[in-house]
């Protein structure tokens, strides 16, 4: 019987999105990120076989964390103020997470998609296929409550939330909690224009 792990799959993780935050994905290496997490060398390697696995699973990771946060504040797209607290959500999330807010707002094109293996882009497929089920919700019950149309849905859950928090996250800052209150009060006049 083998000895029981010390370092998991989270702390490797979490050790990877600091390093990202910090200095990009060249930063995130197995040795760099094993010494970020305290653990030696090779114990990475039980978790991650190689450096594009562990890209794949920060980004996989970071997106479903945001996306479980985003959906469950949308929930059936009921109203308007489901639609509120969701696009709300990406900066409460944001600030709740600012290490996985630097990683999404990177674009998974930094994580070397190109180099996952078919189970993370299959896995990846899921994640996104959720998200656009949310948002086809979305658009299918919101416009005849709004009177606005299907695109301007997907604007003020997507693009609006986006363009907010990306404004201090390309500048190296977290948004500050006037950001949430910015995204609530242009979505809402959107929505109810």
């Amino acid at each position: 019987m083998g000895r029981p792990a010390t370092h998991t799959t989270a702390q490797f993780l979490d050790a990877a999105a600091a390093l990202f935050a910090g200095g990009g994905a060249r930063a995130v290496t197995m040795a760099a990120t094993a010494k970020a997490a305290g653990a030696p060398n090779g114990s990475i390697y039980h978790r991650f076989p190689d450096r594009p696995a562990l890209l794949a699973q920060l980004w996989l990771r970071t997106l479903r964390d945001f996306q479980d946060t985003f959906t469950a504040a949308l929930g059936a797209a009921a109203d308007v103020e489901a639609a509120v607290a969701a696009a709300a959500s990406v900066v409460h999330w944001c600030r709740k997470h600012p290490e996985g807010a630097r990683v999404l707002d990177a674009g998974m094109q930094a994580f070397d998609p190109a180099g996952w293996s078919a189970e993370a882009h299959a896995a990846l497929a899921a994640t996104e296929q959720e998200l656009r089920g949310a948002l086809k919700r979305a658009t299918l019950n919101l416009p005849p409550l709004t009177g606005v149309t299907d695109e301007e849905i997907v604007l003020a859950l997507v693009e609006i939330p986006r363009a907010v928090v990306h404004r201090y996250l390309s500048t190296g800052r977290t948004p500050p909690p006037k950001a949430a209150a910015l995204v609530e009060r242009t979505v809402r006049k959107l929505l109810s224009a």
